[in-house]
């Protein structure tokens, strides 16, 4: 990577612009052109370096209900289990674990009663019990990852 790749990293990590042209804004900032700018995106995404580009809402802003999830998936259904998960749209991310509980994933949706009834029919296809977990209070760590001047 060079500064340029690095600077546009800084910038889309946590200041994306909203705007009709955003990689125009980002070129005018780093002193390329946008189509610059969106080559060398593409391109750090083809490499791996970039690994997902989108918006992350407050589901609590929103008024949504999240909970973090444990199931202890037997092997053999290990598999059924978290392509079941896997279909909800609610899912944010889902990891599996060495321990007992093997499977945890996170889940936002609008309601309580929502989160209750997608885990309620994740249960009833897999026929594995699900520990919900809501958060009592609330820990948010934001990362960033400083790739410009900041970083040496």
């Amino acid at each position: 990577m060079d500064s340029y790749d690095k600077e546009i990293l800084d910038i889309i990590q946590s200041n994306f612009p909203v705007d009709p042209r955003p990689y125009a804004v980002v070129g005018e900032a780093v002193g390329l052109t946008e189509a610059e700018v969106l080559a060398r995106v593409r391109r750090l995404k083809g490499e791996g370096v970039i690994r997902r580009m989108g918006a992350n809402f407050g589901s609590r802003q929103l008024g949504w209900k999240s909970t973090l999830c444990g199931a202890e998936v037997p092997e053999d259904r290990l598999e059924a289990f978290v392509a079941e998960v896997n279909k909800h749209p609610g899912i944010t991310h889902n990891y599996l674990r060495d321990h007992k509980f093997n499977v945890w994933f996170a889940l936002i949706a609008p309601t309580s009663d929502d989160v209750e009834a997608i885990l309620a029919g994740i249960t009833e296809k897999t026929g594995v019990p699900i520990m919900n977990l809501p958060a009592s209070k609330l820990f948010k760590i934001k990362v960033d990852f400083a790739m410009g001047e900041a970083a040496e």
